[in-house]
């Protein structure tokens, strides 16, 4: 298969081109090189949705593991240059470099960064592919191509924010749905990361600003058996343990059934608190069958195809792993809080 031996290729590669490699310079140009968002690497991950959808699991998992190979030369790679420097310094400025020393403060990534990341990595090695939209976005990709035409009393359930040309700031990342069966045609697996607005009041666990993760599957057959069974693979995955979660119904334009996944509460183990509102249970994600009317809208036959969709706020995920109790910290800019991360 001609992706796989792209594949293979990088990692030969890379393998070559960091064990020659002999300053810490030249060691991050390799990093930018081969994982890089311009990378080769990258570029393959970007067009997994247009393989046959029966190699994509294969080459999604390939892909990570050769990104995961690469990781580990480099870092393996910098210990060792890092200690030839240490020794040279030691020996030349007669210097005991095991006395403490000032150790310089570096940047990171958000923790709200780190898990998109974290999670494009399992979709992907489950062969979904990642796409984007605007974040300034038009009533009808919103809501009309949703099946929230404008006199929806679903639209009260949104406090929109609206700009004066008549578009608006998107109230969630399910306007990517449409967008995308637009532009491909069944089988569709992909998930829309991205930052979503609503003009509401903040507290522990509401943001005006926020992040979403939605997800789209679309092909014959599909049920909400194939929601749930991803759905638990996915939350698994993502806090590395067996998540404990409840299916109730629940009511979304788009979807039809519509279900709520809770998931139990971390924070006080079910037993109730400010977070979870005393309940135990924490509402992870909205999900459901696509509506056939948002299957119209783009432009597939809901008679031979079906799907599922799900849509869950990175912030929460984030909150639920590391036990953290307010939202808006995330936005606060308190060095003390994301250092921690």
């Amino acid at each position: 298969m001609e992706i796989l031996k792209q594949l293979e290729s990088i990692a030969k590669r890379a393998e070559e081109e960091i064990g020659r490699s002999t300053s810490l310079k030249e060691l991050e140009e390799l990093r930018i090189k081969y994982l890089g968002r311009k990378s080769e690497m990258t570029g393959i991950l970007k067009k997994l949705g247009e393989l046959p959808p029966e190699i994509r699991p294969r080459v999604g998992k390939v892909t990570n593991e050769v990104k995961e190979k690469i990781s580990n030369l480099l870092r393996k790679k910098n210990e060792e240059l890092s200690n030839q420097i240490f020794k040279t310094l030691g020996e030349s400025e007669r210097i005991d470099i095991t006395e403490p020393g000032n150790v310089p403060e570096i940047g990171h990534l958000h923790p709200i960064t780190q898990m998109r990341m974290e999670m494009e990595d399992i979709f992907t090695s489950m062969g979904f592919t990642i796409v984007s939209g605007p974040e300034v976005e038009t009533d009808y990709y919103n809501f009309e191509a949703l099946n929230i035409p404008q006199d929806h009393p679903a639209r009260d359930l949104q406090d929109t924010i609206w700009t004066t040309d008549g578009n608006l700031l998107r109230t969630h990342t399910s306007c990517v749905q449409v967008r995308t069966m637009e532009k491909l045609k069944p089988p569709i697996r992909i998930v829309a990361p991205g930052r979503v607005f609503r003009y509401e009041q903040t507290d522990a666990s509401h943001e005006h600003t926020f992040y979403q993760i939605e997800g789209l599957m679309v092909d014959r057959g599909i049920s909400v058996a194939n929601l749930i069974a991803v759905m638990k693979t996915v939350l698994k995955e993502a806090f590395h343990q067996e998540i404990k979660v409840r299916l109730r119904p629940g009511y979304f334009p788009f979807v039809e059934p519509g279900f709520e996944l809770d998931i139990n509460c971390f924070l006080c183990n079910g037993s109730g608190c400010t977070v979870c509102k005393h309940t135990g249970w924490n509402e992870m994600l909205g999900c459901g069958l696509v509506h056939p009317n948002v299957l119209r809208a783009g432009n597939i036959d809901p008679e031979e195809y079906s799907g599922f969709a799900f849509g869950m706020g990175l912030d929460r995920l984030v909150m639920m792993k590391y036990g953290i109790d307010d939202i808006r910290l995330f936005h606060s800019g308190d060095l003390r809080f994301l250092t921690q991360f």
